[in-house]
């Protein structure tokens, strides 16, 4: 049953959506015997069907999310998960080396590849948690920043490479915007805990460099896929169309995320090209990755608008309403706050599970729960709706 429109804007009610999604985790995501969080819990009715596996990400976006939920005047218990998190990152994930391995079982490495899309989230987690003042986490955002700059940055490209072994050697020649994007996402969070200008300058010259230099040597959108010169790979995973971090194609949902990015970045620095690329991809990702006839966004679209793969995933559409709430701000346009409406319109319809208050991972292309909801990795934490709420509200809240 679809709400009043406005309702969607109502900074109660999306102060309540998230405490929802707080409420769907916790406490059961609090693991007592290792230590950390448990994040798969099943979206259909919330059994742990995992308990033990746990990737850095995943530990990273609950910190996320619980700093988000003490900052916005949560429970109590908000600050001491968040806390539990921390230490979790700091003593567990965290290796003596300083780096922080891709996955656990327990307490133990089982992945031990370092890679620049996990190391962006420790410095997201980090810094969001230092805004909120949850203890240890401001002590360690500058090393976190000098790991990353010693191991993954390259001078000469302003950008990231993408995975490294537990020796800290390259283990492959890819390099992807995914894992840059959640970089610049977590300088920015560093720039907003610290005030220090280098963490600004950093995300800025990635977004520069993916937003504006390569977008521009392609075909004016995001690919997400290149070589180690930072040449676009318009053949990298094209048989592997539905691959969960890689796939082939462009990304309505990655569009709409450095939409919210670019944005972003714009209330610090006086750039109009920030704004208006961001208004270019939203109008891309809404125009060939909205399904108009079952609604919501198809998973990826290929280099002539055509949709690849039609599942419906959660992410997209959080990223998808954030986005639209910043340009409507940005631009003065209503167009957007429509498509804000439309967006949720569909999720509160098909994705938000109306009994437990979380959103369902994955959809059918006609919108029923996808077989395979429960077998995705460690990564189902809420992050992107949690986070999408969180930016209009933090966006919009003094016009509410």
């Amino acid at each position: 049953m679809m709400i009043e429109n406005h309702l969607y804007r109502d900074e109660r009610w999306l102060q309540q959506h998230v405490r929802s999604l707080l409420n769907f985790y916790y406490p059961d995501c609090i693991d007592h015997r290792f230590g950390g969080y448990i994040s798969q819990l099943s979206d259909v009715d919330g059994h742990v069907y995992d308990g033990k596996n746990k990737m850095v990400v995943s530990t990273a976006r609950f910190v996320y999310n619980f700093s988000v939920g003490k900052m916005l005047g949560g429970p109590d218990w908000c600050h001491s998960a968040a806390h539990h998190g921390v230490d979790f990152l700091l003593e567990a994930h965290k290796q003596d080396d300083g780096g922080y391995p891709w996955l656990l079982s327990g307490r133990d490495v089982t992945d031990a590849q370092r890679t620049c899309y996990g190391h962006a989230f420790v410095l997201f987690a980090l810094s969001t948690a230092a805004k909120a003042n949850i203890p240890r986490a401001a002590d360690h955002i500058d090393e976190t920043f000098e790991l990353i700059n010693e191991h993954f940055w390259e001078d000469e490209h302003g950008l990231c490479k993408g995975k490294l072994d537990a020796e800290w050697n390259e283990i492959e020649q890819y390099r992807g915007q995914n894992a840059n994007m959640h970089m610049c996402e977590a300088m920015i969070s560093a720039y907003e805990a610290t005030g220090e200008e280098m963490y600004l300058d950093h995300a800025y010259t990635i977004a520069e460099r993916l937003a504006l230099d390569l977008a521009d040597k392609g075909d004016g959108l995001l690919w997400e896929h290149y070589t180690t010169n930072w040449e676009h790979d318009w053949e990298y995973n094209r048989d592997q169309p539905t691959h969960l971090f890689r796939p082939w194609g462009y990304q309505p949902g990655h569009l709409m995320e450095w939409t919210k990015l670019l944005l972003h970045l714009a209330e610090y620095l006086d750039e109009q090209w920030l704004v208006d690329r961001a208004r270019h991809f939203f109008d891309a990702a809404v125009e060939y990755g909205w399904d108009d006839n079952n609604g919501g966004f198809v998973y990826n679209f290929d280099r002539d608008g055509e949709p690849i793969a039609s599942e419906k995933y959660y992410w997209k559409l959080a990223e998808g309403f954030a986005a639209a709430a910043r340009l409507a701000e940005a631009t003065d346009d209503s167009t957007y706050w429509e498509w804000y409406d439309r967006i949720w319109d569909y999720a509160w319809e098909n994705m938000v599970n109306q009994k437990y208050g979380n959103w369902y991972f994955k959809l059918t292309p006609d919108n029923q729960i996808h077989d395979d909801i429960d077998s995705t990795p460690e990564v189902k934490t809420g992050y992107h709706s949690l986070g999408a709420c969180y930016d209009v509200l933090q966006m919009t809240a003094q016009d509410l």
